[in-house]
């Protein structure tokens, strides 16, 4: 897994979990902006996961690859459907979704870096 790219999707979640749980708090829906950033986390998560499979077929397996590729699978579906859901629920609940989506994504690409790191084990 590419750790600059790794980091930095990472980062772009917190900061972003921060926002919408910040506007939950102040009682606001998602706005527009919000929603767009989501697209935009979900870009750079599409070339973590496009990275990270690219990495499977280059040589270094991790040792239970069916986890792995689950956890591929998650990660790169999270973020939209918490976009989904927040896009149905257009109250301060909305960006609830979101923070608690953005929150959840490091996790997942923490996991993935230590399935990924454990190659050949």
């Amino acid at each position: 897994m590419n750790g600059p790219l790794s980091v930095a999707t990472i980062v772009a979640a917190l900061v972003l979990a921060a926002w919408y749980l910040l506007r939950a708090a102040l009682d606001r829906a998602p706005s527009r902006f919000d929603l767009l950033a989501a697209v935009v986390l979900t870009a750079l998560v599409v070339v973590l996961v496009v990275v990270a499979v690219i990495g499977l077929f280059d040589g270094d397996r991790p040792a239970d690859t069916g986890t792995f590729a689950g956890y591929l699978i998650t990660t790169i579906a999270f973020v939209p459907t918490a976009l989904v859901l927040a896009k149905m629920e257009p109250t301060r609940w909305g960006s609830v979704i979101l923070g608690v989506g953005c929150l959840i994504l490091p996790v997942l690409v923490l996991r993935l870096q230590q399935i990924a790191s454990v190659a050949g084990a």
